[in-house]
């Protein structure tokens, strides 16, 4: 792989000069420009490299525990309420006057699931209860109406503890794309549980969407983007610039691929109403290669946008989701790369192009370089790159995350480099992207024991100086001073990815010994440079120990 090819400098140092370049910085490190918070560090090519240490590893790592620790211990508001429940950008003095941003719990939700399996804090699995939990009793549409059961993205009285409408177009209106993104969240949530409060309300919002999705065409989606749960007409008309007349903006979205997974998880599961979500499923998944992937029509995703807006968001989730699921697209390695390729030539921002990095803006209406899409944009090219081989993107997606560190303060406030330290984009919209980085390159991931990705869903995960006997029948055999780490996953067969430290003596599966092997079930060892790669294969069995 590239980075096995092209070591970092920290890695070739001699540890006592490591020493001293942690008190003094990169002994060939240049001091550049301020960006956000921090001086810009790096290497002796004038490449950029993280403002915390030149070793991206132990700097992602760093940057996701201070993030973690600054949302954990953010302030509550007048009406008791953590602060992220109300507002969408954090303000150090005042509360900031708006309300959540469209897709904050979503994303919150899909970030700290995999925050969890990296670190075992069970107080992340525990937030993610308690925001899907409230949200669910205080945010979802009314039972009678005509699209009923599902969320609303914003709360129009901020202190009410209320979400009933929609930021720019008022009460009653919702977003559908985020329902299917909040109902994928609540099934993850329920496999890590095994509550089926989420289960179940998961399942409403399917039954739902399910039922209103249509065919589409060029400038309708199958799913408006927004419409008003009571009457069902779609929010406003607006002028979109691109083809030069009115059309339905509130018609159109191609954030689609959270509500599909939603589907396709539902079916596996055998939940809910099986026939009409296959038949939902079909007509999204022919909408989207007939006509997005096909024209590069990526539409409006943010909720404060009142215009025709292209997104990367919108074309880099669908990129992604492509990526993870190609059965479904025969062409998928030149299509993947021509949605990229459409990304820089619309969000390509040079500002930073003399430290060797090209980041990537928002959207159309904001040409502005975000952390969130930076990250994002770096994380989805580094997939690419692994599965196809090609190297072209390589240098670039690890300056992208090396520049998207910057943006990070020593407190964990994480904020646009021209704006405001936004809740979505700095936190569920920041931290799965360099977790996705570091499951796609494991070398990206400190040499410490972290689990990096699953294709189950790790519902327990204990790290050595964390394990709780109760939690793993096998302790009862097993020395647990000799146990690294235990996990626990939904389902019996999957495959896991885990950084370690050092190769461990045995691996355990519901107790019985694993044989290294490449064969079906078992578990492989790659060496690094320090530590290595764990790769667990399970057939039958969903509890796992590493042992030293």
């Amino acid at each position: 792989m590239p980075f096995d090819t092209k070591k970092t400098l920290f890695n070739k140092l001699c540890p006592l000069l490591v020493l001293f370049l942690f008190f003094t910085g990169n002994l060939f490190a240049q001091k550049g420009d301020m960006l956000i918070y921090h001086p810009i560090q790096t290497d002796k090519d004038g490449n950029i490299i993280p403002w915390y240490n030149p070793d991206p590893a132990i700097a992602y790592d760093h940057n996701l525990y201070t993030i973690w620790k600054f949302w954990d211990t953010m302030r509550r508001d007048i009406n008791g309420l953590p602060y992220y429940m109300n507002h969408q950008v954090w303000n150090a003095s005042l509360n900031d006057p708006r309300g959540i941003g469209g897709d904050q719990f979503m994303m919150t939700l899909s970030a700290w699931r995999l925050l969890y399996a990296y670190t075992g804090n069970d107080k992340i699995k525990e937030n993610m209860s308690f925001i899907a939990g409230y949200y669910l009793t205080h945010g979802l549409s009314p039972a009678t109406c005509k699209w009923p059961d599902i969320p609303f993205p914003y709360n129009t009285l901020i202190y009410s503890g209320i979400y009933d409408g929609d930021m720019r177009n008022g009460k009653d209106i919702t977003q559908p794309d985020k329902a299917g993104s909040f109902g994928l969240e609540l099934i993850h949530l329920y496999k890590i549980k095994n509550d089926p409060t989420f289960l179940n309300a998961a399942v409403k919002i399917a039954n739902t969407l399910a039922a209103k999705v249509k065919t589409g065409d060029e400038f309708h989606s199958p799913l408006p983007f927004k419409v008003n749960v009571f009457t069902g007409k779609v929010a406003f008309l607006k002028l979109d610039n691109r083809v030069g007349k009115f059309t339905d903006t509130a018609c159109y979205t191609s954030n689609l691929t959270p509500t599909l997974q939603m589907f396709t998880d539902l079916i596996q599961l055998g939940k809910g109403n099986v026939l009409t979500y296959k038949i939902a499923s079909d007509k999204i998944l022919a909408w989207l290669i007939k006509y997005p992937i096909q024209n590069n029509r990526w539409g409006p995703f943010f909720e404060d946008v009142g215009e025709w807006s292209e997104t990367q968001i919108n074309a880099m989730t669908c990129a992604r989701y492509m990526m993870e699921h190609p059965q479904y697209f025969p062409g998928w390695k030149l299509q993947v790369k021509s949605i990229i390729n459409w990304v820089h030539t619309h969000f390509d921002n040079t500002s930073w192009k003399k430290y060797g990095v090209v980041v990537t803006n928002e959207q159309s209406v904001y040409q502005q370089p975000g952390n969130s899409h930076s990250a994002r944009q770096a994380a989805d090219e580094l997939l690419y790159v692994s599965l196809t081989g090609d190297t072209s993107f390589y240098n670039n997606a690890i300056r992208e995350l090396n520049w998207a560190t910057y943006p990070v303060d020593i407190d964990g406030k994480n904020c646009f480099p021209f704006d405001e330290p936004w809740l979505t984009d700095g936190y569920g919209d920041y931290v799965r992207h360099y977790l996705r980085a570091m499951a796609t390159y494991p070398q990206l991931a400190p040499a410490a024991d972290h689990i990096l990705s699953s294709t189950s869903i790790i519902q327990q995960a204990d790290y050595k100086g964390y394990l709780k006997k109760y939690l793993a029948p096998a302790f009862d055999k097993t020395d647990t001073n000799s146990v690294r780490i235990f996990y626990r996953t939904f389902d019996n067969t999957g495959v896991e990815r885990i950084r370690l430290k050092a190769k461990p003596s045995g691996v355990l599966l519901n107790d019985n010994p694993l044989k290294e092997t490449a064969a079906i079930e078992g578990y492989t060892w790659i060496a690094l440079n320090k530590g290595g790669i764990l790769a667990v294969r399970r057939l039958k069995g969903n509890r796992v120990i590493i042992l030293e």
